[in-house]
């Protein structure tokens, strides 16, 4: 039924011995986690029948490879010998350890293929560009395996040996998150040094690691920076990524096989994202998080922060039915009366529309890669893994996902008033985000307060670390700039080995690394929407986003531009501010990308010197006429 246990009464007993004032919070943190668990488990024994999603079938030999491989978007590498030109596109952009995850699966692939006496599939040699020779594939694995695989295989077994006690992170000490560098490629290094642990019975928030972005010169990019079509590349891209950093840990990346969703009559409880949305958008266009979830989320932020026990404490199970079934009947109307509703029974109603989704928020394909977060012993890894996965996510979830977190991050900040922690919430909205009906329980005995305290703790990092996760990393906005380059031009190989192919993508950077020593170079903003006029900006290696913003905002001021659309810009004492602009990269190896206010441009422009630049103003700030 779900991917968490039933309550084990030993699981989290209150020790006599515990005499400190943080043990006893932890312990009755974990007794709200098991009465969650039982309340969830009696609505669900009530509405048995109905259940929406069917138990995830056990796949057959080389079945899981072929899915990763089509999800990856290298399906044509299943086939015969055809058209793989987009193959070769996104190969040509991979790391060593992302090229190398994806032979391993093919390799794997070929060797079941060949198992069963089906059709033969593309050799792995012919799209490694491996040397011809008379032995199978099978034989020349075994005469000649792969180094890089054989380093870590030996690596990762004196690392299952390694005492991470002797290693442990200093609480509350900042340190630098590197997103430049692909995190498979960090790991691989790691490899050969010491992980650092965190302490696992650190419950409070302060107490937390604090990670800092390392800014590069092109600044960071959020999820929401990059146009829709860049961003549909994210996701294969961090598929691969992620699987390649599982295979440096020696963790299996688990997956299920998504199932089939059984149709409701209902509007709102029940209803898959995506078609909550397409309903939600005939009424609003452009939502991107369901209304029903704004309205609950909304309502608790005006009422219920300051509740004490607020998401802990359950409401009634009659109310909150009854309150289901005016909001199907009345929530589009505009007839529900929400301040006459109890908050208790409001946050009772968001836990079970999270809950009773058709399929699980974090996807019923990737929950188990979810829960696994928390058998990797680094913390910085864990939240590398979070962050990849959060970038698979189909984006409605994704939405979704994050207007709870920062729902949630706001019941922390009041937790003088309402006694609600970090982890105290954490382990509250655990069971209802990792319990799902519709999937199989395989929990192995004796693990279940392992498991539990695992899941709120992964919750706990999503709440904690989400303007870190919600980041796109700057190496995986540098393969889209490849991709998006390749596909235009149709990349050649000389030579189709993943070395030399590895090899000149490097030269090629060291190209572009040369060719930043340009001094100055002038360039032409525009801001069409506002002016009838550019800027010209004259860019040195200092040059940043901010100073051609504050530079936009001065002309305008000082020098009387014929001014369009006023309607965009704020007028204050006779004078023209622009505190909501911002400066967008458009076009040549890029679809649209809203540029960091500390992006040198100098930089930029040596990376993408085809694109235009485009002042426009940030799309959440309202409009003052």
């Amino acid at each position: 039924m779900s991917q968490l246990p039933p309550k084990n009464p030993l699981a989290s007993p209150v020790s006599e011995g515990m005499n400190s004032r943080v043990e006893a919070l932890d312990n009755l943190s974990m007794d709200s986690f098991w009465l969650e668990v039982e309340n969830i488990k009696l609505s669900a024994e009530a509405e048995q029948e109905e259940c929406s999603l069917a138990d995830v079938k056990t796949q057959e030999e080389g079945e899981a490879e072929a899915e990763w491989l089509q999800d990856a978007g290298l399906s044509e590498l299943l086939g015969d010998r055809g058209s793989d030109n987009d193959n070769l596109v996104l190969l040509s952009t991979l790391t060593q350890t992302q090229a190398a995850a994806v032979q391993r699966r093919l390799d794997t692939y070929s060797r079941s293929r060949r198992r069963k006496n089906k059709h033969p599939v593309r050799d792995v040699r012919d799209i490694f560009g491996v040397a011809s020779s008379e032995e199978t594939a099978a034989e020349k694995e075994e005469s000649n395996p792969d180094p890089l695989w054989q380093n870590l295989q030996t690596a990762n077994a004196q690392r299952k040996t390694q005492d991470y006690s002797c290693t442990v992170r200093n609480p509350g000490k900042e340190e630098v998150f590197n997103m430049d560098v692909a995190y498979s490629e960090q790991a691989a290094v790691l490899l050969k040094g010491s992980f650092l642990s965190e302490p696992r019975k650190l419950k409070d928030g302060n107490a937390l690691t604090k990670f800092k972005i390392l800014k590069g010169r092109l600044g960071v990019t959020r999820i929401g920076d990059l146009s829709a079509q860049d961003m549909k590349k994210i996701p294969t891209l961090a598929l691969i990524e992620l699987t390649a950093l599982c295979d440096i840990l020696g963790f299996e990346l688990k997956r299920n096989k998504a199932a089939k969703l059984k149709t409701t009559e209902k509007r709102l409880f029940g209803v898959p994202l995506n078609t909550l949305l397409e309903n939600d958008q005939k009424l609003l266009p452009n939502t991107k998080v369901p209304l029903l979830l704004q309205a609950l989320l909304s309502c608790l932020e005006k009422r219920g922060l300051e509740t004490e026990g607020i998401l802990r404490v359950s409401g009634s199970q009659t109310r909150i039915k009854s309150l289901e079934q005016k909001l199907e009947r009345d929530f589009y109307t505009g007839l529900f009366r929400w301040d006459e509703v109890h908050q208790n029974d409001v946050s009772g109603l968001l836990k079970r529309f999270i809950r009773e989704l058709p399929a699980p928020l974090l996807t019923a394909e990737y929950l188990p890669a979810f829960a696994a977060v928390q058998n990797i012993p680094d913390l910085k890894q864990r939240l590398q893994a979070l962050n990849l996965l959060i970038l698979i996510l189909p984006e409605p979830n994704r939405n979704t996902l994050k207007a709870l977190l920062e729902f949630l991050s706001k019941v922390v900040a009041r937790e003088k008033n309402n006694k609600m922690n970090l982890w105290n919430v954490s382990t509250v909205m655990a069971p209802n985000l990792f319990m799902h009906k519709g999937l199989p329980n395989k929990i192995p005995e004796g693990k279940e307060k392992q498991l539990a305290e695992g899941a709120a703790d992964v919750v706990r990092m999503m709440i904690h670390y989400q303007d870190l996760l919600w980041t796109v990393s700057s190496f995986l906005v540098a393969q889209v700039r490849k991709l998006n380059e390749s596909n235009s031009k149709r990349y050649q190989f000389c030579d189709k080995r993943i070395k030399n192919l590895l090899r000149k993508i490097h030269v090629d950077k060291d190209k572009v690394e040369k060719n930043q020593a340009e001094p100055l170079k002038t360039v032409k903003v525009h801001a069409s929407l506002l002016l009838k006029d550019s800027l010209e900006v004259h860019l040195n290696n200092a040059t940043r986003v901010a100073d051609v913003l504050r530079q936009f905002q001065k002309n305008l001021c000082q020098n009387g531009w014929n001014i369009v659309n006023t309607v965009n810009l704020l007028k204050c004492n006779n004078s023209i501010e622009c505190p909501n602009l911002l400066l967008y990269e458009v076009g040549g190896n890029i679809g649209e990308h809203c540029l960091d206010p500390d992006t040198y441009l100098l930089d930029l422009y040596h990376i993408n010197p085809h694109a235009e630049w485009i002042i426009k103003q940030n799309p959440s700030y309202p409009r003052m006429f």
